[in-house]
C-alpha cells in the first residue's frame, strides 16, 4: 500500500523547476509512493520530463511504475526511451504487462525491442503475443508457482520458496504431472498445514478442478472468477496442458475496461478511446456513427414534416413533442442499461433474455400509466383542453411502452446478429422513440383535435 498520499515536496519542486532529479530524492520518492501513485504523477509531466525521470529511477521501480500508467502514456514513453533502456524495463515487468505494451507498438519497434530482451524473457513474451488479446491467453500471466504431483509437501514448499520471488501468484501452487497436464491447485495454507510426507497427488485427489482453455473470451473468464470467488483461474491448452493463469487483478481491469467499452459503444464512441487518445483517432471512430445519426434524425424530421400542417394549426403541439420523445427515450435508456449490464455479467441465454424484454414491457406499462396520468392532469390544468390532455397522455403512454420494449430488445437483436450488444444501441433507440413519439402525438392530434 502507498505510504503517503500526494506528491512529496522534493518531487513537486523538481517538477516545477524542470531540472534533473537529484539522486537523494530517488529513495524518498520510492518510499513515499506506490508504483500506481508514481505512475499518476509521471503522467502529469511532459514527455521529455517523463523520460528524464524514468532514466533516474532504478530499472525495477521504473518497470513497476510504467506498468501502472495509462495505455497511451505507456506507448509514448516506451517509444521515446532509448531502445536498450526500454528493453531492460520490459524485462523487469511481468510478461503479461510487457506483452500488453508491445502489442500497442508498431511492428518494427516491437521486433527491435524483442531482440534486445534476453532470450528467456523474449521466448515467454513472444509466446504471449501469439494469443488473441481478447481471450484468456491474451490476459494471462505465466509467472506462477508450478509443482509436480509426485512431490511431497516439504519438497513443494522448498520449490516454491526458491522460486516465489520471481512469481506474481504466491497464494496458489499449480500441480502438474510429468506431461505438464494440470491435475490440481493447492493453496499456501493447505501446504503449510499438511503432513510433511504427504504427496501433492494425495492433496489433489478427487479435487473438482475448474479451468479454461486459452481461447475462452476474457469476459467469460472474468465472469467465472467472480462466480466462483477465485483469486485466479488456471488456463490450459486443448490437451489440458497448463500454460498460465488469469488473476483477480486482471479481472478488475477486464471489468473496468468492458464497462467503459459498453458505455462508450452505446453512443458510438471508440471502445478503447480515452481523453489521452489522439484526436484524429477519435474522429475516425466517432464520425461514421454521427453520419448514421444524421440519417436517423432525418427520419424523425420527415415524420414531423408529414404533420407540419397540424403543427401550424395548433402550435402547442410543437411544445409538447419534446416531452413525449425525451420521456420515452429515457425509459428506453433505463431498459437498455439493464440489458447491457446483464450481458456483461452473465452468459447469454436467449430464453432468459427475451423473458427480460417481457419484464421491461410490464415495467413500461406500469411507469407509462403513472406518467401518463401525471401528464394528463398537468396539460389539462395548463390548457383547460381535456382532449389535448388525453391525446398527449395517450401518445406518451404508447411511446414509453415502446421505449421500454425496444430498449430491452435492441441488445438481444445485435447479439443475435453477432454484434456487440452495446454498439451504438443508444443511437438506434433514440431514432425509434423520437420518430414514433412524434408520429403518435401528431397523428392522434390530427384524428381527435383537428
Amino acid at each position: 500500500m502507498s505510504k503517503a498520499k500526494g506528491i512529496p515536496e522534493p518531487l513537486r519542486e523538481w517538477q516545477e523547476s524542470g531540472q534533473g532529479l537529484p539522486g537523494e530524492v530517488d529513495q524518498l520518492v520510492l518510499e513515499a509512493l506506490h508504483p500506481a501513485d508514481t505512475a499518476d504523477h509521471i503522467e502529469e509531466l511532459g514527455l521529455e520530463e517523463q523520460v528524464k525521470f524514468i532514466k533516474q529511477l532504478p530499472i525495477r521501480d521504473a518497470a513497476d511504475s510504467i506498468a501502472e500508467m495509462a495505455k497511451y502514456d505507456q506507448r509514448d514513453l516506451i517509444e521515446r526511451l532509448n531502445v536498450g533502456i526500454a528493453a531492460r524495463i520490459l524485462e523487469y515487468m511481468s510478461p503479461d504487462d510487457a506483452t500488453d505494451i508491445l502489442e500497442d507498438l508498431d511492428d518494427d519497434l516491437r521486433e527491435t525491442l524483442l531482440r534486445q530482451i534476453k532470450a528467456e524473457d523474449r521466448e515467454e513474451i513472444s509466446t504471449l503475443l501469439t494469443f488473441d488479446p481478447e481471450t484468456a491467453g491474451g490476459v494471462m500471466t505465466t509467472e506462477v508457482a508450478i509443482v509436480r504431483d509426485n512431490m511431497t509437501v516439504d519438497q513443494a514448499i522448498a520449490t516454491i520458496r526458491k522460486e516465489v520471488e520471481d512469481k506474481s501468484i504466491p497464494y496458489y501452487a499449480y500441480v502438474v504431472n510429468r506431461r505438464n497436464h494440470l491435475v490440481g491447485a493447492v493453496s499456501m495454507r493447505d501446504l503449510l498445514i499438511s503432513r510433511p510426507g504427504k504427496t501433492l497427488s494425495e492433496l489433489t485427489d478427487n479435487q473438482h478442478l475448474i479451468s479454461v482453455t486459452y481461447n475462452v473470451d476474457k469476459e467469460e473468464v472474468a465472469r467465472l472468477i467472480a462466480h466462483y470467488n477465485f483469486l485466479a483461474m488456471p488456463v490450459t491448452d486443448f490437451d489440458h496442458r497448463f500454460i498460465g493463469v488469469v488473476t483477480v487483478d486482471d479481472v478488475i481491469d477486464i471489468m473496468n475496461e468492458e464497462a467503459s467499452e459498453d458505455m462508450q459503444s452505446m453512443v458510438g464512441a471508440g471502445t478503447d478511446e480515452t481523453v489521452d487518445s489522439p484526436w484524429k483517432y477519435s474522429v475516425r471512430k466517432r464520425l461514421p456513427w454521427l453520419v448514421i445519426n444524421v440519417a436517423n434524425s432525418a427520419i424523425s424530421a420527415w415524420v414531423v414534416h408529414l404533420f407540419e400542417g397540424n403543427i401550424a394549426k395548433m402550435a402547442i403541439l410543437a411544445v409538447l413533442m419534446p416531452i413525449v420523445a425525451n420521456q420515452a427515450g429515457n425509459t428506453g435508456q433505463q431498459a437498455l442499461a439493464v440489458m447491457i449490464r446483464q450481458f456483461a455479467t452473465e452468459k447469454f441465454d436467449r430464453k432468459k433474455s427475451w423473458e427480460a424484454v417481457l419484464r421491461e414491457f410490464k415495467i413500461g406499462l406500469a411507469n407509462g400509466i403513472c406518467i401518463a396520468l401525471l401528464v394528463l392532469l398537468s396539460v389539462f390544468m395548463l390548457t383547460n383542453n381535456s382532449v389535448l390532455a388525453i391525446v398527449m397522455s395517450g401518445a406518451l403512454f404508447i411511446d414509453m411502452v415502446l421505449g421500454a420494449v425496444v430498449g430491452g430488445a435492441i441488445p438481444i437483436i445485435l447479439k443475435e446478429f453477432g454484434r456487440d450488444p452495446a454498439q451504438a444501441s443508444s443511437i438506434f433507440l433514440t431514432t425509434i422513440t423520437d420518430s414514433f413519439g412524434f408520429l403518435s402525438l401528431l397523428g392522434l392530434a390530427g384524428i381527435f383535435l383537428l
